[in-house]
Parts: structure tokens; C-alpha cells; sequence
């Protein structure tokens, strides 16, 4: 199942492989939470039933994970197989018989469709362990640096909604579609996410997620800063062609002496400084005038240029 996630680009290094590689890591005290840990592997990987529980990912520290599990847990053997190229690997229970025992274990007997037994969470954090192994069967993440998209592919619609209610009840808010055949319950807000890492033990993605979305609203308002002070140059720049072009066009039908002795104040201002600002030209006004007031003047010119 995870290698269905993978084809997207999943790389060894990618930010879902930093996450799976934390959640490997992390050690639990009760071994209810291993149990519950081995059951979202087990639930959510690439087979769950009375002939076959078995698990495929890209990421080996996951396949040995459920291994080492099994064995601690229920005292049993699963091989670990290698694809040709070496990318992906397949966690399998050795026998039949012990497949039919875990899967029995977990409080499933094969009637009805596949649905989270709530049973197997035997103290407050096994629901979170349980969530950790589900990422790790079938989670992924996108880089936020690039998107906030978290999402866990599951194949069974019931299944899919049992795990869509249980992240409700942790109080998450997840979203729910279906992608070529798979049901996929995921989270678009990178708040949701944070939580959701926070939730499944994955705290050190956490906080690089959080680093990264507030260096991307920095950059965000600084860039937005930047265009409205452009826009203003350029807003400002056009302003004064405007003007210059009129007070040229003006100076040529009429010469210097037509408009008012304000007006060519401010005119010749203009022309002599083509760079400065309104408020800078108002301060060079003698005697000084408001801002509002030297571009009321600038304006009259212009209206004057557009009548001759």
C-alpha cells in the first residue's frame, strides 16, 4: 500500500520519510501501545486476514519495525522480503496459522468488512500509537515547504470511515474522497497536521513544519511588501511623466507666463525634480503647503495641459 503512496516521488529523503523514521524511533512505555502500534500496521497494511497479514513500504525501518513487533508481542516469525531494485520491502507473518492467531488477536473473525476494534486501545495513548502505525502503513506527507497535504490511503471504504470517525474523535478534522479506487482520508491545513504529528508522536516533524510555515509567512508579507511598494513606485513613476509631460506641453503652446504664479511654482518643482515625492516637493514649497495641496496643483495642470 505504501508503495501506491510512493510513486508520487516519495524519496528516501523526502519529509514523509523523516516522519516515518521519528515514528520508527519512538519508544513506548506500556506494551498496550506497542500492541496498538502493531495493530495499525497490521489493520492498514498491504494484507489483513485470516490466510495473510502482511505490510509494503519503501521504508525498510518500517518492515523490521513490524517484524521486531511481532516477534516481541505474539512471539513470532515474519521474513522480510526485497524487491530486485531494493525499494521496496515486504513485512509478511511466516504461516498461515499464525496469521489466522494475529488476526484473531486483534478481535476479528472474518464476518462483515474490516473496521477499527477499538478494543485493542487499552489505555489513553494506545489510540495515538495506533495512529502512528497507521502512517507508517499507509501514510504520507508532503514537503510543507512546498504543500500542507497529509493523507492515508486506504482500499476499504468501511475502513477508510472507521479511521475517518476515529480522527474525529481525537478531535482532528479530516477530509475524505476517493482517488483512483483508493478511499483517502486526509488533512489540507497545516494547523490540522501540526496536530495530527503532535498526536501520532511525531513531534520533532512537528516543530519543523511549524519553522518552516513561519519562515513561508515571512517570505510571504515580505514579498507582498515588495509589490505594493513597486506598485507605488510605478504608480508614482507614471504620475509624474503625466505631469512633466503636461507642464512641457503647456510651457510650449502658452510659455511660462500663463499659468498662475502657484500653479508655476509648483510646475517648475516638478520639472526641476522629477524624483522626489509629493511630500518631498511640499517641503520645498516656500511657503510650505500640504501634500493634498501640491497634488491638488499638479492635477490643475494637467486638466489645464488636457484643455488647450
Amino acid at each position: 500500500m505504501d508503495l501506491l503512496l510512493c510513486r508520487g516521488g516519495e524519496s528516501s529523503m523526502s519529509f514523509s520519510t523523516q516522519v516515518k523514521n521519528e515514528l520508527v524511533k519512538t519508544e513506548y512505555e506500556r506494551s498496550c501501545c506497542k500492541r496498538a502500534l502493531l495493530y495499525g500496521l497490521s489493520l492498514f497494511g498491504k494484507s489483513f486476514s485470516e490466510s495473510s497479514v502482511s505490510l509494503q513500504t519503501e521504508n525498510e525501518p518500517t518492515a523490521r519495525l513490524f517484524q521486531s513487533l511481532l516477534k516481541e508481542i505474539f512471539n513470532m516469525d515474519a521474513r522480510v522480503d526485497v524487491s530486485p531494485r531494493g525499494r521496496n520491502f515486504t513485512a509478511s507473518v511466516s504461516s498461515k496459522t499464525d496469521a489466522q492467531k494475529l488476526f484473531r488477536s486483534f478481535g476479528h473473525d472474518g464476518v462483515g468488512s474490516l473496521k477499527i476494534d477499538h478494543t485493542n486501545f487499552r489505555c489513553e495513548d494506545c489510540g495515538k500509537a495506533f495512529l502512528a502505525g497507521v502512517f507508517l502503513a499507509c501514510g504520507t506527507l508532503s514537503d510543507p515547504k512546498k504543500d500542507y497535504h497529509l493523507e492515508f490511503s486506504v482500499p476499504y471504504y468501511n475502513l477508510s470511515k472507521s479511521l475517518f470517525t476515529l480522527l474525529q474523535e481525537m478531535e482532528l478534522s479530516p477530509k475524505h474522497t476517493n482517488r483512483k479506487g483508493y478511499n483517502v482520508v486526509y488533512f489540507k491545513e497545516s494547523e490540522s497536521i501540526e496536530n495530527c504529528l503532535y498526536m501520532m508522536g511525531a513531534s520533532g516533524a512537528m516543530f519543523e513544519m511549524m519553522n518552516i510555515k513561519i519562515f513561508k509567512d515571512f517570505r510571504n508579507k515580505a514579498n507582498r511588501q515588495a509589490n505594493c511598494e513597486t506598485a507605488n513606485i510605478n504608480k508614482m513613476v507614471n504620475a509624474v511623466a503625466v505631469q512633466i509631460s503636461a507642464i512641457e506641453k503647456i510651457w510650449r503652446a502658452k510659455g511660462r507666463n500663463f499659468l498662475s504664479e502657484s500653479l508655476e511654482s509648483a510646475a517648475e518643482l516638478r520639472y526641476e525634480n522629477p524624483d522626489s515625492s509629493l511630500a518631498e516637493l511640499a517641503g520645498m514649497c516656500s511657503p510650505p503647503i500640504s501634500r493634498s495641496g501640491l497634488n491638488h496643483r499638479l492635477k490643475k495642470i494637467v486638466e489645464i495641459a488636457n484643455s488647450l
